[in-house]
C-alpha cells in the first residue's frame, strides 16, 4: 500500500460525503476533483454511506470527507473497524474537525504527500443497548451519546453505574456522555467542559439537573458506564452522534465504553488545537468599548 510521504507516489483515496443530504457536496467534488488527483489518486466515492461498501477491495491510504462535522461523524461511523485517516474539507458552517478550507485543500494534499502533516488518534465508543440481557442495538460513536425525551416534556430520572456501581441518581431533562472530541458539541452547549481531543476520558454532563449542586464529571475511559431511564416517557430514547438508536424505558440498560477503533484525523502545518478553539469559539480575546472599538 502506497504511504502518505512516500515520494513520487500519489496517495490514494477515498471520498466520502453526504451527497445523499446534500446535494453541494456532489457540486463541489467536481470543482474539487482536479486538485485532488493532482496528489492522489481516487480509488473509490461514496455519497450515500452504503453498508455494503467493500473496503477490501477498495485499498486506500486516507479518507477525504467534504462537508461539515456531521459528515465526518458519518464517515466515522461508516468507517467501523476500517478506519483511514481522515483530511476533513469544510463545506459547513464552524468545522471543529472539518478543519480544511476547500482553497486550502491542494497545500494540505501537497503536504500529507511530502509527509509534512501529523495523525493525531482520537477516543471513539460505543454504545450497546440491551434488554432482557439480550444486545438489541450495538453502535460506534464519535461525538457522544445522549439520553432525550420529548413530550409530555417531564423531568427524567436517569441512573448512573460506573463499573457495575451506583455513581448517582440524576433528575435532569436528559443527560450526555461525550468524548473529548464531542466536548466542543451538545456537551458544550450543555455548560460541560472543553476536554483536548486527545484526552483517554469521558465527561458526564447533567442537561438541566434539578439539583443546582450536579455538575459534569470527567472520567477515565477504561471504565464501563451504564444508564438506566427510570422515568416511563415513550418518547425517551437513546441518541447517538445525533441519529437516534432506541427508545427506552426502565427495562433498557445503556451501556458507553470505549471502542477499540480510534478516530484518525489528518493535521497538517498551520493547524493547532488552540487556534481551532481560538478561531471556531471566538477565543480572540478582544471586547468593545462603548465606542465600538477594540481595545
Amino acid at each position: 500500500m502506497v504511504k502518505p510521504g512516500q515520494v513520487n507516489q500519489k496517495i490514494r483515496t477515498l471520498i466520502l460525503g453526504s451527497g445523499d443530504r446534500r446535494p453541494k457536496v456532489l457540486t463541489q467534488i467536481e470543482k474539487l476533483r482536479p486538485v485532488i488527483e493532482q496528489y492522489a489518486e481516487i480509488v473509490a466515492e461514496e455519497f450515500s454511506f452504503d453498508e455494503q461498501f467493500d473496503f477490501e477491495a477498495n485499498p486506500a491510504d486516507i479518507a477525504i470527507v467534504l462537508g461539515g462535522d456531521g459528515s465526518i461523524l458519518r464517515s466515522a461511523r461508516f468507517m467501523g473497524q476500517n478506519q483511514l485517516p481522515v483530511l476533513g474539507v469544510n463545506l459547513g458552517k464552524l468545522g471543529f474537525l472539518a478543519d480544511v478550507q476547500p482553497e486550502e485543500l491542494a497545500s494540505a494534499l501537497q503536504s500529507v504527500q511530502s509527509g509534512d502533516f501529523q495523525i493525531g488518534e482520537h477516543l471513539m465508543m460505543r454504545c450497546r443497548i440491551e434488554r432482557e440481557g439480550q444486545t438489541v442495538i450495538d453502535e460506534l460513536g464519535l461525538n457522544e451519546l445522549a439520553v432525550l425525551s420529548g413530550p409530555p416534556f417531564s423531568m427524567q430520572y436517569i441512573d448512573l453505574y460506573v463499573d457495575g456501581q451506583l455513581a448517582t441518581s440524576y433528575a435532569c431533562d436528559g443527560l450526555i456522555i461525550s468524548t473529548p472530541v464531542g466536548s466542543t458539541a451538545h456537551n458544550l452547549s450543555a455548560g460541560g467542559p472543553i476536554l483536548r481531543k486527545n484526552l483517554e476520558a469521558f465527561v458526564i454532563s447533567p442537561i438541566n439537573p434539578h439539583t443546582l449542586t450536579v455538575r459534569p464529571v470527567v472520567d477515565r475511559a477504561d471504565r464501563m458506564y451504564e444508564l438506566v431511564a427510570r422515568t416511563e416517557n415513550e418518547s425517551t430514547s437513546a441518541v447517538l452522534d445525533g441519529q437516534v438508536l432506541a427508545p427506552l424505558d426502565s427495562a433498557a440498560r445503556v451501556y458507553v465504553y470505549k471502542a477499540k477503533p480510534v478516530f484518525r484525523l489528518i493535521a497538517v502545518k498551520g493547524q493547532s488545537y488552540y487556534r481551532t478553539l481560538r478561531e471556531k469559539l471566538g477565543w480572540r480575546g478582544d471586547f468593545v468599548t462603548h465606542q465600538g472599538t477594540p481595545k
